[in-house]
This record gives structure tokens, C-alpha cells and sequence, in this order.
């Protein structure tokens, strides 16, 4: 990194910060394009590499609305071996990728393991050793994820030009909350802009005695189950249940869990 953009303060003390934000916003598919230029345009700034991902689960690369792959044309990974989004094992055997499903916050990474806002247990013990040896370009990297509605997550990386810096605790400490909150901006522009149909209805509001229903369906009890632990009957039990799977457009018992679950209705089953 050159010596002007060095780490000297924390960036989201910048003063055109929410000119930035607007910048990166996007409303339309017309405004992916200048969008994740400007996006770009802040990396160079602080001399860092970005890759974007909307979506850990799709092969569908970022693009704008003329179909030009934005982590290529924009973001610079044009190498045979940096086109990442190619590898179709990526979301199941990086270990980064799969820290992102575990972790919320930004949090940046080595070989000698992930480094945290706080502590995540989940994570500690993913071995990273081997991945930065034998397939990783870069030594060290933030990662910003974001969670999504309907279950969707991003996982975007930052990196610094140096591919042999295996320190970014600096960077990590001064950039990735305002890189976190860029990111969070374009992605969910970016998601709602790109994305045609609604998955669920957006009008949808459950019962309390639905989602009582649901979360004991959501643990493997059967209708009956269901009802002998509520002490209500097995056609009230199925009532409840149709109608939840109504409001959601399921089309059948496990949609309605899994849509219900995407909307946060069933929380964290230990």
C-alpha cells in the first residue's frame, strides 16, 4: 500500500460519507453499473481489491443491466485463476465462505484463523492453515457478510494489492465497518433491483397460535404431537396450519416451515 494510504483514521469519520452512500445506492437496474464504479473508486482509494458476491448460494455472477460481469469489468479479477465466481465448489469447501453463514459482522482472516468483533464459537475452529497454503492467492482478507431476507447471504471480501501481507488488522480496524456499511448499501440495492419475483407475500402476518403450530413442526412433531402438547385438537392443529401455509403460498407442510423460518417467525432451534 502506498505510504499516502497508509491506515491514519478511521473512515467512517469521513465527511462525505453519506455522499458516498448515494453513490453506491441502487434504485434500478440502469444504476448497478455507475454504482459498483464508485464502489471501485473508494477501494483505490485506500489500495484495496474488492470481490462482491450477492448470493453464497447462486452461480449467477454480478452483473449490470447489460449483462457485463461486474467483478471482472469493474473490480479488476480478469486472471483465469481470480475468476472466482467460475469455481462451483466455492460456496461448499471455503472456509471463508462458510465463516460468512456462521457470522454477521465483518471479520478478517490469515492462517492462523479468523479474527472477530467479538467471539464466535462456530468459527474458531475452522482450519484455515491449509486453504491459505495450497489455494488462496491472497495471505489475509476482510470479509463482509450480509444477511438477507428469505434466507439469502452475501459474502464480500477485501484484500490489499500486497498478495503476501499477512497482517490486516490494521485495515480491519479502520475500514471494515465503513466498507461493511458501503457494501450492505449496494448489495440490498443490487438484490432488490435484480430480483423480478416475490417469493413471499409481502402482506404476510402469522398468527401468535400459528407460529406456535409451526415452531413444534419445526422440531419434527407431527400434527397430533403438535396437539396433545398444546392441548388443542388435531383438526385445530391442522387449521392453523393451512392457513399459515395460505398466507404464505406454500404448497405444502415443509414450504410453509421454511418460508416461516425465512421470516424470522421460528427463531434459532438449539
Amino acid at each position: 500500500m502506498d505510504e499516502c494510504l497508509a491506515p491514519k483514521y478511521n473512515a467512517l469519520s469521513r465527511p462525505d460519507l453519506l455522499e458516498i452512500l448515494g453513490k453506491v445506492q441502487i434504485d434500478s437496474m440502469e444504476d448497478i453499473h455507475d454504482a459498483a464504479v464508485a464502489l471501485q473508486y473508494v477501494g483505490n482509494e485506500y489500495g484495496l481489491k474488492m470481490a462482491i458476491c450477492d448470493d453464497i448460494s447462486s452461480r449467477e455472477p454480478l452483473i449490470d443491466h447489460n449483462g457485463v460481469v461486474l467483478n471482472a469489468d469493474v473490480f479488476g479479477w480478469v486472471e483465469d485463476k481470480e475468476r472466482w465466481w467460475e469455481r462451483d465448489s466455492l460456496a461448499l469447501h471455503s472456509p471463508m465462505v462458510r465463516a460468512c453463514r456462521y457470522e454477521n459482522e465483518p471479520f478478517w482472516c490469515n492462517s492462523e484463523g479468523f479474527h472477530c468483533h467479538g467471539y464466535n464459537p462456530y468459527i474458531e475452529k475452522i482450519d484455515l492453515k491449509t486453504y491459505f497454503e495450497e489455494v488462496a492467492r491472497f495471505q489475509s482478507a476482510i470479509l463482509i457478510p450480509i444477511h438477507l431476507p428469505f434466507g439469502q447471504i452475501s459474502a464480500s471480501s477485501i484484500h490489499s494489492l500486497d498478495a503476501g501481507k499477512t497482517d490486516f488488522s490494521k485495515e480491519f480496524e479502520l475500514y471494515a465497518d465503513f466498507f461493511a456499511l458501503l457494501f450492505r448499501r449496494f448489495i440490498t440495492g443490487y438484490v432488490s433491483a435484480i430480483r423480478t419475483t416475490r417469493r413471499i407475500p409481502s402482506d404476510c402476518v402469522l398468527s401468535k397460535r400459528e407460529v406456535e403450530c409451526l415452531r413444534w413442526a419445526a422440531l419434527g412433531k407431527t400434527d397430533s404431537e403438535v396437539g396433545i402438547i398444546i392441548s388443542l385438537s388435531h383438526a385445530t392443529i391442522r387449521y392453523h396450519m393451512h392457513r399459515a401455509g395460505e398466507k404464505l403460498n406454500s404448497v405444502n407442510r415443509a414450504q410453509t416451515i421454511f418460508k416461516a423460518g425465512q421470516l424470522g417467525y421460528l427463531g434459532a432451534n438449539d
